[in-house]
């Protein structure tokens, strides 16, 4: 079997409850920097930003939509468009139908329902938009709170990958399995 033509991937935004979800931007430098400044974000997400330079090859790579294996987007506020998070859908396998997705909140944002409000319309998109039908969280088994993320975006947990991701702390951590599919019920969050 043959691999889908490739198609790349025209950036959009979209409504995400209270929250927004837009394209990166260069301008989104400093805020993506200071992100990376705290101690959760560096050990869960943090690989390979160790610099402000870093945080710009991050970010390019983020606005770049148009390898068509990705979307990334800044979450922002209804407010303003100050940098509260981030949620990436990635890995987009067109063959195989599936993608993976991942985020990370800002400190001051968290608490908030952001990332399950990103990624739940992240999901919604990429299921309408791509031939997936299938996406994929992981998360190390002592990051409870990106457990709480998924399950509050509508993923079921379904099993306990052993030693297989390095994070941050250079440690291969345990990771938990959870998957949402096109055809599951859409969470309601409020």
């Amino acid at each position: 079997m043959e691999p889908p033509p490739f198609e790349p991937l025209e950036p959009v935004e979209l409504e995400a409850g209270a929250f927004r979800l837009r394209p990166w931007r260069e301008d989104d430098v400093d805020e993506v920097w200071a992100a990376f400044q705290d101690r959760d974000i560096k050990l869960w997400n943090g690989g390979g930003v160790a610099s402000r330079t870093d945080a710009l090859v991050l970010l390019g790579r983020r606005l770049d939509w148009s390898t068509g294996d990705h979307a990334s987007w800044a979450v922002v506020g209804p407010e303003d468009d100050a940098v509260l998070g981030s949620v990436t859908l990635h890995s987009i396998d067109r063959l195989q139908g599936d993608a993976e997705i991942g985020y990370w909140t800002a400190p001051a944002a968290r608490g908030r329902g952001l990332a399950a409000a990103g990624v739940d319309a992240a999901c919604r998109w990429g299921f309408v938009t791509l031939p997936i039908d299938r996406i994929e969280l992981c998360h190390a088994v002592e990051n409870t709170a990106s457990g709480r993320v998924a399950e509050k975006a509508g993923f079921t947990q379904e099993g306990r990958l052993r030693r297989s991701y390095r994070y941050g702390d250079g440690v291969k951590h345990d990771e938990l399995l959870w998957a949402r599919l096109a055809d599951d019920p859409a969470p309601e969050l409020g």
